[in-house]
């Protein structure tokens, strides 16, 4: 991924890709839905928030509709031509990455589904709670001409029952996680910074973490205010960066404020998420300070 916001992963820059998660009380989200400034995002605009863009629309969303229901989570990408989509290109070892993501932050996932012939996308579904979830897919469609790049599309669902919001848990620099200790080190900031999360477990430094969709670790952001985030990955390469127990991001943040962080990373077999809250200062850059106000353009690819 590209763009005015760069991320330093596998030697190359990554793109920040947005999204704005709000809930409106109903099973599908809306092309274009009220942000939290009062303002509406067109269907057009770089920020993860709409459900169409460059003529891919994330259509036929459907879930569950109660907590503790087993069921499937479905949807389709259909094209310009309104045809489901049945090409994409492989990212990070998948064809299509999926976010879900309770508006309070909470319930986060980044999962995998399937696809069929007929270019119906579906995975086992059961959700823990109620509330109003963002549904984000990231991909690239494979087009002849006239490429598109990666695309962030999502729509939001919810889950019906009486809602408890959790608030944002304070910023620290520890987590535990199924038995794992992770310490943050550096900060977030809005003219790049370079967070460093270390892993240990019982005391005892990590050094073979399994490699996890082509990386030792992956690394989303929420932007607590409106649910914007961004997705990057480690510096360094599998096979000759160290495989723990340091795990290194470049980051730039968009705007200063909260966020939520969510560092995923595989071991023993398993894949763990340990959750951080961070506060991004406003720093000006070489160029002129950065503005909490700026869009970035949005780009594919986990």
């Amino acid at each position: 991924m590209q763009d005015r916001l760069k991320f330093a992963a596998f030697g190359g820059a990554l793109v920040v890709l947005f999204g704005v998660a709000l809930g409106i009380g109903a099973l599908v989200g809306d092309p274009a839905e009220p942000a939290p400034d009062g303002m509406t995002h067109s269907a057009g605009a770089d920020t993860g928030l709409a459900a169409s863009r460059s003529g891919y629309t994330l259509a036929d969303l459907s879930a569950p509709t109660a907590p503790n229901q087993a069921g499937t989570l479905r949807f389709r990408i259909t094209g310009p031509d309104g045809a489901p989509v049945v090409g994409f290109r492989t990212q990070h070892n998948k064809k299509l990455h999926l976010i879900v993501v309770r508006s309070d932050t909470t319930q986060y996932r980044h999962v995998h589904p399937t696809m069929d012939a007929a270019g119906t996308w579906s995975i086992d579904w059961t959700w823990a709670q109620p509330g109003t979830y963002r549904v984000f897919t990231d991909f690239m469609p494979e087009t002849a001409g006239n490429e598109p790049g990666g695309l962030v599309l999502s729509r939001t669902i919810n889950a019906t029952g009486t809602v408890e919001p959790q608030p944002l848990p304070p910023p620290a620099r520890t987590a535990t996680v199924d038995g794992y200790q992770v310490a943050a080190t550096g900060d977030l900031g809005t003219a790049g910074s370079e967070p460093r999360f270390t892993i240990t477990r019982g005391g005892s430094p990590v050094t073979d973490l399994e490699p996890y969709l082509g990386a030792y670790a992956h690394l989303v952001a929420l932007r607590a205010n409106d649910l914007a985030y961004l997705h990057v990955h480690p510096e360094g390469e599998v096979g000759r960066t160290p495989a723990g127990p340091e795990v290194a991001f470049h980051a730039q943040a968009p705007s200063a404020g909260a966020y939520r962080l969510y560092l995923d990373f595989s071991h023993g077999g398993a894949v763990h998420t340990a959750e951080f809250t961070m506060e991004a200062s406003m720093v000006e850059s070489s160029t002129g300070p950065s503005t909490s106000g700026g869009t970035p353009h949005q780009g594919g690819g986990h």
